[in-house]
């Protein structure tokens, strides 16, 4: 399973990257929206972790981009805007799930878990 993180903190990004390898997931961190957009464009990804106040490029406009393409990746967003607006903005925007900072790694992972059954047709484990 391939993921993509776009997430501009270095702490965060550490340690979501070191522990979603640890549970068997290949990882590419990128730091910023132009290089998430570069690595959408060329990379096939079966999910993408999607911070909302990345540099260069927000978060939501890289989420409406995929969406307007067509792309049915499945995207969690992974932000510290923890307004309901926010959260219905990211939902109505295409994201298939919202997690809000701070955040325990063992959810996060269920989540993405969660997101990928549904993809596949799945409501079981």
């Amino acid at each position: 399973m391939r993921i993509l993180l776009a997430e501009d903190d270095p702490m965060i990004g550490e340690a979501v990257s070191a522990g979603l390898h640890g549970l068997g997931f290949a990882v590419d961190w990128v730091r910023d929206g132009s290089e998430a957009e570069h690595a959408l464009g060329i990379g096939e990804y079966d999910l993408c972790l999607l911070d909302l106040g990345l540099p260069r490029r927000e978060g939501l406009r890289i989420l409406g981009d995929l969406r307007r393409r067509g792309s049915g990746l499945p995207v969690v967003i992974v932000t510290a805007r923890d307004a309901v607006a926010d959260r219905v903005a990211g939902l109505d925007a295409g994201a298939d799930d919202y997690v809000v900072k701070p955040f325990e790694l063992t959810e996060l992972a269920a989540r993405i878990r969660a997101v990928l059954r549904r993809r596949a047709g799945r409501a079981s484990p």
